[in-house]
């Protein structure tokens, strides 16, 4: 840099005069080279087990008699947890415990996602508690290192299974270890983790501990003798999870995420197997003390109108009782056994997620 000096002061005779404006260069030193930028190390598998596991949270959701074990993912230090639908899906009872503190908490289910397989919840009386880190973007790529947490075979801690990304944008179909229902997932994270049962909806991380995505579905050698195949896992991306979240946020249902307590009908229908030419939703079951028992719809009923609109198939009638609340007064119109037409009016009750 140069650096010019103003007109300088001279001292001539008896008196001061102005010289005319003299230059002089004065060199200024270049700064330093900068430092080589120190690499960026990532955490030891120790301190990424630090980082994420006050914020998970194990889960049990009873189903009548019996019982799901899961995982959640802290969101908010007064209690939102995210979780995978599955987890949560007809359960009557959940409750969840921190292993880091041992604090147990009831569980409310605010919103879901059935299609996403994806379930926000809220613990009861929570505050204060350690929330995770989670990351949208970027989207891990195939050879990223990751670590499924979750409460692996329902033993109550939280337990680390490492690997790798495989592939993104995945579609695949999964079936529920519980009661054997397919579903068909999409644009899910493939990973090389021993994902187990009960890591259901438990943090995905990567190198540095932020949550990537919910661990979702995992191969299960069934013969424990045999020679086990390579960990093939997926996972929701987190920033597709974080979605659901933010539409149960609003409050209002949309689309395919259902938000508020559950309505139940209390039937089990499956697509009129008998060839008529009115088609609907045929009757498997009644629920006992259910507001269909008090209807006189019986099995092998066949349900053709929900609330004044037609219903030909059972995703029709899931879909219209699904965008009612409980508490809400719809009609039921059905053709019984001898082919005559019944309607009857029923108050929905509260009932599990579906």
């Amino acid at each position: 840099m140069i650096r010019r000096l103003g007109a300088v002061l001279a001292m001539v005779a008896a008196g001061l005069v102005l010289t005319a404006p003299a230059t002089v260069e004065i060199a200024v030193p270049p700064p330093p080279p900068a430092a080589p930028a120190l690499p960026i190390v990532p955490p030891t598998a120790e301190e990424v087990s630090a980082r994420i596991a006050p914020a998970v949270v194990t889960l049990t959701a009873n189903r009548g008699w019996r019982g799901i074990s899961g995982t959640g993912i802290v969101l908010t230090a007064d209690g939102t947890v995210l979780t995978n639908h599955h987890v949560v899906t007809g359960a009557t009872d959940i409750s969840a415990v921190s292993p880091h503190t041992g604090a147990s908490y009831d569980v409310a289910v605010l919103g879901y996602d059935s299609t996403l397989d994806i379930a926000v919840l809220q613990l009861g009386s929570a505050a204060g508690l350690p929330v995770a880190a989670v990351t949208e973007t970027p989207l891990p790529q195939p050879g990223s290192p990751v670590t499924a947490f979750g409460n692996a075979d329902g033993g109550g801690v939280v337990v680390p299974a490492p690997g790798t990304i495989v592939a993104v944008d995945k579609t695949v179909s999964v079936r529920d270890s519980m009661d054997g229902s397919l579903r068909r997932l999409r644009g899910m994270l493939q990973v090389s983790a021993a994902i187990r049962p009960g890591d259901s909806g438990g943090p995905l991380v990567d190198a540095f501990g932020t949550v990537v995505g919910v661990n979702t579905a995992g191969a299960v050698e069934p013969d424990p003798a045999a020679v086990p195949d390579p960990p093939e896992a997926y996972a929701v991306p987190i920033g597709t999870a974080l979605d659901v979240v933010d539409q149960v946020r609003t409050g209002t249902s949309a689309g395919t995420v259902h938000v508020g307590p559950t309505p139940l009908l209390g039937v089990s229908v499956t697509t009129d197997r008998t060839g008529n030419e009115e088609t609907g939703a045929e009757v498997l079951w009644v629920g006992y003390g259910t507001p269909a028992a008090g209807t006189g719809l019986e099995i092998g009923d066949v349900i053709v109108a929900f609330d004044g609109r037609p219903v030909s198939t059972t995703v029709d009638l899931e879909d219209m009782l699904m965008a009612r609340r409980p508490g809400d007064s719809v009609e039921i119109g059905w053709l019984d056994v001898t082919g005559r037409h019944r309607t009857a009016r029923v108050v929905l009750d509260v009932g599990p997620p579906r």
